[in-house]
């Protein structure tokens, strides 16, 4: 037997704690399959957008998963067409400040879940995907989409908000430096078929189990790595948004939290905040 399979056998992770669904809340339920592979659905309806609740839940689900050594995570939706609406513009919008600042806070430590991993994570997109709903997407290593009529993007300075260092790092890093850039500062959405031209995305299917089926057979690829060996390898491979992330918490971590205040950003997260009452009332006269 070569010394890499008796390496490889040493530090296989060990088998997940096997069940239907090892955890659950009202915001997420954690399901793990036969081969050790959890799937995490984000259920916070109508549009799954993130609050500081929502994002607790991610934390706990993916701490949870890493306690009981499943060997990979997906992510996804149970709302039929919504992966994620992004971040809770209530958290946003005429905030409290001491809210604020955890919301901040959780996010990132989110954020540091996914960019630090000890298994491989991917994303399957079952909907509508902008702003932070991407940027929760693009955390995780691989990316398939559906099929269906909703875009994908990061859409941030349509609202007023100027991404963090680390967020534009990180879509540079996901997609050409110039076309990050050009969808960066335009607010470009991307169908699906554009999306996995682009690079926002790595693959297709036709609907979400076969998007989850994809997700899999991208965890699987890792059967005979060494576990020990995943997070130090994606922190070398994803080192600049890491560092970004890092510097940010570091040396500025109020950066976002002074321009979210600012009365131009307010003043356009109460134009969507009207534009969304709208919507909605229009919605009812249907």
């Amino acid at each position: 037997m070569s010394l890499f399979r008796q390496i490889s056998r040493v530090y296989r992770s060990k088998p997940c704690m096997r069940s239907m669904s090892v955890n659950s809340s009202s915001l997420t339920d954690l399901a793990v399959d036969e081969d050790g592979i959890a799937v995490l659905t984000l259920q916070r309806p109508p549009v799954n957008s993130l609050n500081v609740e929502l994002l607790q839940a991610i934390i706990s689900a993916f701490d949870d998963a890493a306690a009981k050594g499943c060997k990979g995570m997906i992510l996804t939706s149970s709302l039929p067409t919504v992966f994620s609406a992004g971040l809770d513009i209530n958290e946003l919008y005429k905030p409290e400040m001491k809210r604020l600042t955890l919301f901040w806070k959780t996010f990132h430590d989110m954020a540091l879940k996914f960019l630090t991993s000890d298994f491989p994570t991917a994303t399957a997109i079952n909907g509508h995907t902008p702003a932070g709903g991407y940027a929760v997407a693009m955390l995780s290593e691989y990316r398939v989409t559906t099929k269906g009529q909703f875009t994908i993007g990061f859409n941030d300075t349509a609202l007023g908000i100027v991404p963090s260092a680390w967020i534009t790092d990180l879509m540079l890093h996901t997609l050409s430096p110039r076309r990050g850039e050009l969808a960066l500062m335009a607010s470009t959405m991307f169908s699906p078929s554009d999306a996995l031209k682009e690079g926002l995305v790595d693959d297709i299917a036709e609907d979400k189990a076969g998007a989850i089926e994809k997700c899999k057979g991208f965890i699987n690829q890792f059967n005979n790595i060494p576990k020990w060996t995943h997070s130090p390898c994606l922190q070398k491979i994803r080192r600049i948004p890491l560092e970004s992330l890092y510097k940010y918490l570091n040396e500025n971590p109020n950066e976002v939290l002074d321009q979210v205040t600012k009365k131009e950003t307010q003043n356009a997260l109460g134009e969507y905040v009207e534009k969304l009452k709208r919507r909605k009332l229009e919605r009812t006269k249907k």
